[in-house]
Order: structure tokens, then sequence, then C-alpha cells
């Protein structure tokens, strides 16, 4: 054993009896460095936080597409304003706007036409017969809320007893109220016509939520705004609940038009088969606040991707750049380990952490943060995050050796290397090839590039060509975990041969 060897070994020993040198480093995500692409997201969106940047928070109440979806127009993509359902648009006059209750963009109408859509074979509107529950709902910002204006029209007809019958679904406002006209639209129903009114009146330039519902189960059929039932008619043959309930039938499929006579803002239209669910955050005693309230009180959240650093990097701060309002709350998990790959969302376990807080135990080659965000008990303050800094703690690096020696044999090459100066230094990889720089050798009898030699300053690569030459570098590995390699040696060379002269 020579001298480097001993002292290496010695060193060894102390190390668990020393506290382990390592440089402070920090990963920031937000701030003037931007978001990066979260591996989740839900009920979240960007708005301007401080200095200006980019801050995560609640995104606004909005509605989620699911299997009773027949159509769902939330103008967030301004290629198309439809996200959900099997409608094509025809025509589409409106603009976009940022002034909206939910989300980032609304559909403003300037009275110069709105937006035509036809539903394919199997939407609501694109099939011909009976019809089961349905409901219509959107969110509304009138301008001027003046008689006539229309924000929904579809008309059709349909063959009845060999005679074309003229089938009507109109929604307008009439004295500051919205109205809904249904003409010949229950198969043989006794009114030609039924009209449901609205008992508050629109104020312009506010938000209001409006619906109309049909349960084929009871045969209700009623318009609520902001949670509230207004008007109420029984599709029946006794005009109560218990007559004989007569059900939708269409006609020819024809254009459902939106917003052809009116001037302001609309969002979220939905359709829906099934009659109108209040969403579970909406109960009696708070239905007449949804229009106030912007956020869902499960609040959002997100999972950052997995953030690679180093092995046997050490977590100890996260440092938060937030706004959190009374009432509401941020909370942050971080988790940590060497392979992501066998991630599970509950494995490795995560850890609560606090903005500012030491952080203890988390370490490992990957890092992954997550963070539920809530609002007020009324749904209508977010915090924001402008930023958030990882602090860690990294092992350092072992210097490579200052001088390796490579010598020539049959088939064979040895080679020597000074002792590296760095104590850190555990032990030594060879990497070798065929080409300068290029360490991608995998014919020596003793491995593929590169081999973990061990605590040694000589080591004989053989199972060569002669003839050929070969490419090799020496790096140290940490004598903390020898997956910590540090910096490439000097290049040298050697060409084996039979017989050297």
């Amino acid at each position: 054993m020579n001298k480097c060897t001993i002292r290496k070994s010695i060193l060894i020993s102390l190390i668990l009896c020393t506290v382990i040198p390592a440089f402070a480093k920090d990963v920031t995500l937000g701030g003037k460095e931007g978001w990066p692409v979260f591996q989740s997201e839900q009920n979240i969106t960007k708005g301007k936080g401080r200095f200006g940047y980019d801050c995560i928070q609640l995104a606004t109440n909005s509605f989620e597409a699911d299997i009773d979806t027949d159509l769902l127009i939330d103008f967030e993509n301004p290629g198309c304003p439809i996200s959900a359902g099997e409608y094509q648009v025809v025509s589409n006059n409106l603009k976009l706007s940022n002034q909206t209750i939910l989300e980032k963009s609304a559909g403003l109408s300037r009275n110069i036409g709105g937006m035509n859509i036809m539903g394919l074979p199997g939407t609501f509107f694109g099939s011909k017969g009976v019809q089961g529950s349905f409901c219509i709902e959107f969110w509304l910002c009138p301008s001027i809320a003046e008689n006539g204006e229309v924000i929904l029209n579809w008309e059709s007809s349909k063959n009845q007893g060999g005679k074309l019958i003229y089938q009507l679904l109109n929604c307008s406002f009439m004295k500051g109220h919205l109205e809904w006209n249904l003409t010949n639209f229950f198969d043989g129903y006794r009114e030609e016509t039924v009209t449901l009114t609205g008992s508050s009146k629109a104020i312009p330039d506010k938000w209001t939520h409006h619906c109309i519902s049909y349960d084929c189960e009871t045969g209700i059929l009623e318009y609520i705004v902001n949670g509230v039932t207004e008007d109420i008619v029984y599709i029946t043959s006794n005009g109560k609940e218990n007559g004989q309930i007569y059900l939708v039938y269409l006609g020819e499929e024809a254009e459902l038009q939106f917003c052809t006579e009116y001037t302001g803002k609309i969002d979220d239209i939905r359709i829906m088969r099934r009659p109108y669910c209040p969403p579970d955050y909406q109960s009696a005693e708070n239905a007449g606040k949804i229009g106030r309230m912007l956020y869902a009180p499960k609040g959002g959240k997100f999972v950052t991707r997995p953030i690679v650093v180093s092995t046997g990097s050490q977590l100890t701060r996260l440092v938060a750049e937030q706004n959190i309002p009374s009432q509401t709350e941020v909370c942050y998990y971080v988790r940590s380990g060497d392979n992501y790959f066998n991630w599970s969302n509950n494995y490795p376990e995560w850890k609560p952490v606090v903005s500012g807080e030491e952080i203890k135990n988390v370490s490992g080659m990957y890092f992954q943060l997550a963070c539920d965000i809530y609002p007020d008990g009324n749904g209508s303050v977010s915090p924001t995050i402008t930023q958030i800094n990882l602090e860690f703690e990294e092992l350092p690096l072992p210097s490579p050796p200052f001088t390796v020696k490579a010598q020539a044999g049959n088939g064979s090459v040895t080679l020597s290397w000074s002792c590296s100066v760095d104590n850190t230094t555990g032990g030594y990889y060879i990497y070798y090839g065929t080409r300068p720089g290029e360490y991608l050798g995998r014919f020596a009898a003793e491995g593929n590039s590169p081999i973990n030699v061990g605590n040694t300053t000589s080591y004989k690569i053989t199972g060569l060509e002669n003839g050929k030459i070969y490419y090799f570098a020496i790096a140290s590995w940490s004598a903390y975990d020898d997956r910590i390699t540090g910096p490439l040696s000097k290049e040298v060379y050697a060409r084996p041969a039979a017989r050297l002269k």
C-alpha cells in the first residue's frame, strides 16, 4: 500500500466524524426567470405580482367539462372559443375581453352579430327526436340591457302529422329582465309557447349567472339566477308534479345563435344533459353571493417537475416572495430522491415546509415542490406567489489528478497518476475511448468506460487491440458518495503493440 493509499484510507475513516463541507446554491422559480411548466396544476392561473413579474394565483371559478357536458364555450383559447363538445363555429363576431369573472377571457358582443354554432350528430342540438333532461347556463355582464337584446336563439321545425311545426328557443331582455320563450319544444304539451321570466333586474356592468333547466324525471322547467329559482313551470298534463310528463322533441338540426343583438360580455356558456346542479360551494345561505364568489373554497394547487441538482444535495430552505391576505393560505410540500422514475403520487413522502424556516432531512439528486393555495372564506380573495427560491447545499466535487501517464503494452495500457490534492477524493474513474474527448469504450476486459478502479494510483487495462490508438482521462470520485464525480484530468493516449521498438 503506497503513502497515497494510506492517507486516503485514514481520510475515509475520519470522514464520518467530520462536518462535510458544502457549497450553498439555489434554484429560482418565477420572478424574472419566469415560471416553468408544471407537472400538474389545478385551479391556478398567472397574474401580475410584485415588480411586474408573473405570479401564481387561484383561477376564478369556471366550469369543467364532465361526462354530462354537451357544450362548453369558455373563450380561453383565442383560436376557438369552444373547449368541449362536438359543435362547430359557423360564424363568430365576438371579441375577447379580459374583463371577466372567470379565468382570463370572456366573449365581448358589440351588437354587430354574435356567434353561431352547429351541433354535430349526437349533440343535444344536433339530434332529432326525443331528448332527455338538459340545462343551459352562462354568465352575463350587459352594458345596456335594452328590450329585445337577444342572448340565445334557436329556430327549427319538426314534422307533426305531416305538417311542419315551427320551433323556437329564445332568451332575450324584456323590461330589464331576461325572458325565456320555448315554442313547440315539448312533444304533446298543451301550451304552444312556454315563457319563463326573471324577477331580478339586470344591472349594467355587473356579472350574473343564468340557467334554464329541465328535469325529464319530474317535468320541472325552471329559470335560475345566481343560484335562486325565479320562475318555474311543470311540463305536465295538469301543470303539477303528479301529472303526465312531456319530453323535449327536437326537429331539424339548426344553428344555435348567441348574442346576435346584444351589447356586453358573456362567459362560460354550458349545455348539460342533466338538470341544473349547484356546485358544492353554493349552499342555500350563500346562493345569493355567487356573483362575488370568485374562487372555489377547495382552492388550487401545482406540482413542479422533478428538479435535478446533484447527488447528495441537501435542501435547506424555501423562501417565497408572496402575498397572503387575511384568511387565505399557502401550503408548501417538498420531497427528494436519487431516481424519480419510481416515484408515485405518495412516494417518496411529501414533507410540509414553511417559507423561511430551515429544512432538514431532504436530500438527493432530485427535488420536487408541491403547493396548495386557498382563498378566504367568501371565495373573494386569492394569495399570490411571485417567486420561490429553493436553497440547497451541494457536496464539493473532488479535483482530478494533476499528472497522468499512459504506458503501452501488448494488448494493454498501464495508467499511472498522482494523488488528487483534494482531501474529499475517495477513489478514481478511468474513462477511455478511441477518439479524443470521446470516452465511450466498451471493449476492455475490465469493463465499459468509465471503470471504477477504487483508491489506487495505477491500473492496467487489457483486452485492447494492438496498433490502435486509445485515449484516457481520470476523474476522482467523492469519498462521501462514489456517484459524485469531479472534472476530468488532462487527456493522455497510447497505442498497444505486440513488440515495442
